[in-house]
C-alpha cells in the first residue's frame, strides 16, 4: 500500500480511505464493527500528520536523514468455548477458578474485575485462580482470544451467581427484598437492594448467614455461536524514524498506535500490552534475527549475547491511543483480541517510515544498517 501511494503520488492513509470497503470482500460478509477510518483520522491528528513533507529523503536532522511511516494493523477475532466455577462464600467473597494461564497479559487482573462487576463486589473481594487442569475447562492461551472466551465464561458465571443470590432474596420473607421483582434488584458494593430505593436491601454476608448457607456456587459457561459478520480489531500505527546518512544507522524516535479493540476492560492492562508490543516490533523491525549454521541447522546466535533485543535506549516515547466502542456481536463482553493486533503493525510502519526517510525500499527485517549504505 505504500509503494501503490508513493508511486501513485497519493497520502498513504488517503489512499487506504478512498479504498476502505463496505464489507469483507474475501468473505461477502458484512463487518460486525470496523472503525478503522477513525483509527486512520484520530491517528493523523494526533501524530501531526498532516506536517509531513511527502518527499522521501527530503528532511534531516544534522547527520540524520528522519522519515515518517504509517501501517494498518489487522486481526482475526478468535473465540472459543470454556468454563468457569463461581463460589460466593458467606463472609462476602467471592472464589472464580478457570484453567486458562497468565504469560503475562493480565488474565488474573482482568478475570477479577469482569467478576467484580458482574458480582457487584469490590476488587479486592474476589480471587480468581488458573493453571490447574483440575478447574473447569478453558482454551488455549493464544491467539488474542482469552479475554473474549475466558471473559466471557466468567461473566455468565457471575451473572449466575448474582441472579442465584437475588432469587433467595426475594423469596425469603425475613428478606427485605421479599416480594421485589427479581428484575428491580442490583448489586453494589457487596449489597442486594431496589434500583429505585437504594435503602431497601441486604449484604451477601447477612443472606447466606441469615438462610445458613456456607456458600452459593454456580459453574459458567460460554461458547460463540455461527456468525454472519467478519469480525476482525483493528489498528492504525505510526513511526518516526531517523536514519544516519552516513552509517545506516535506525532510530525509532516516536510511536503511536490507534486501535479499534472493541470494549477495553482494563485501560492499564491494554496500555502495558500495547507498549510491549511496540517495543517488540522495533526489535522485529531493527534488531531480532536467527542466524543458522546451514551445515548442520545449529542456531549460531542462541543466547542474549548475540541475540539482540530493544533495550532502554532503543525504545521511544511511545503512545496508544483506543477508540470508544465495543463489539457485542463478538461475544458477550464485547472485546476483540488485543494481544496480535498491538503488534503487527509496527514492523511495517517502521519500514514505511525508513523508506521515506532514505528513498530505499527494505522488504527484508531486520532492516540493517547494510541494507541501507
Amino acid at each position: 500500500m505504500d509503494e501503490l501511494a508513493a508511486e501513485l503520488g497519493i497520502d498513504p492513509i488517503e489512499l487506504r480511505l478512498r479504498n476502505e470497503p463496505d464489507n469483507d470482500q474475501a468473505s461477502g460478509r458484512p463487518f460486525s464493527t470496523r472503525r478503522l477510518r477513525e483509527c486512520y483520522t484520530v491517528g493523523a491528528r494526533e501524530f501531526d500528520w498532516s506536517r509531513r513533507n511527502p518527499k522521501p529523503r527530503s528532511t534531516r536532522d544534522g547527520d540524520w536523514l528522519t522519515g515518517t511511516g504509517m501501517a494498518t494493523a489487522l486481526y482475526d477475532t478468535l473465540r472459543a468455548p470454556g468454563q468457569a466455577s463461581v463460589r460466593l462464600d458467606a463472609d462476602g467473597t467471592a472464589l472464580v477458578e478457570s484453567s486458562t494461564s497468565d504469560m503475562g497479559p493480565g488474565t488474573y487482573t482482568s478475570m477479577t474485575q469482569v467478576a467484580a462487576d458482574a458480582l457487584g463486589l469490590a476488587v479486592r473481594n474476589v480471587t480468581f485462580r488458573l493453571g490447574d487442569t483440575n478447574m473447569p475447562t478453558a482454551p488455549l492461551h493464544g491467539g488474542s482470544l482469552t479475554m473474549a472466551s475466558v471473559g466471557s465464561t466468567v461473566q455468565n458465571g457471575c451473572d449466575k451467581l448474582r441472579r442465584q443470590a437475588i432469587e433467595l432474596a426475594v423469596g425469603d420473607s425475613r428478606s427485605p427484598l421479599y416480594g421485589v421483582d427479581a428484575g428491580d434488584v442490583v448489586v453494589r458494593g457487596g449489597r442486594l437492594h431496589v434500583k429505585d430505593n437504594p435503602a431497601r436491601g441486604e449484604t451477601y454476608r447477612q443472606l447466606l448467614t441469615r438462610n445458613n448457607r456456607e456458600y452459593l456456587e454456580t459453574m459458567g459457561s460460554w461458547s460463540p455461536g455461527q456468525s454472519r459478520s467478519s469480525m476482525y480489531a483493528y489498528g492504525a500505527v505510526f513511526a518516526e524514524v531517523a536514519v544516519d546518512a552516513r552509517l545506516g544507522l535506525v532510530r525509532v524516535r516516536r510511536m503511536l498506535g490507534v486501535f479499534d479493540a472493541g470494549r477495553i476492560i482494563s485501560p492499564k492492562l491494554a496500555d502495558s500490552q500495547a507498549i510491549g508490543a511496540m517495543t517488540g516490533g522495533i526489535g522485529m523491525a531493527l534488531l531480532e534475527h536467527t542466524v543458522t549454521d546451514h551445515r548442520d541447522g545449529r542456531i549460531v546466535n542462541a543466547n542474549l549475547a548475540d541475540y539482540l533485543v530493544p533495550v532502554n535506549a532503543d525504545v521511544p516515547d511511545l503512545r496508544a491511543i483506543y477508540v470508544d466502542g465495543r463489539d457485542d456481536e463478538a461475544d458477550p463482553l464485547g472485546v476483540k483480541g488485543l494481544g496480535e493486533v498491538v503488534l503487527v503493525g509496527v514492523a511495517p510502519a517502521i519500514a514505511n517510515a525508513v523508506f521515506h526517510a532514505t528513498g530505499r525500499r527494505v522488504r527484508e527485517l531486520p532492516i540493517s544498517a547494510e541494507s541501507l549504505l
